[in-house]
């Protein structure tokens, strides 16, 4: 009997996102990272939180990060 293939991460997905104990997939804001003094304290104040991703692309992203 065949050995079964384990499923490999993606490695660009896995640096983006992560999944909390609960099974949640989160990541941060885009946006953050240049161009920031022509944004406003409260949007720069914003960037910084995680955020869930949800629907189709959360259900993607589990397969993928394993």
């Amino acid at each position: 009997m065949a050995a079964k293939v384990k499923k490999k991460t993606r490695k660009a997905v896995a640096k983006r996102f992560k999944k909390s104990a609960t099974g949640k997939i989160l990541h941060k804001k885009p946006g953050r990272r240049h161009l920031a003094s022509s944004k406003t304290r409260k949007q720069k104040r914003r960037l910084r939180q995680t955020v869930q991703a949800s629907g189709a692309i959360a259900k993607s992203l589990s397969t993928e990060l394993g």
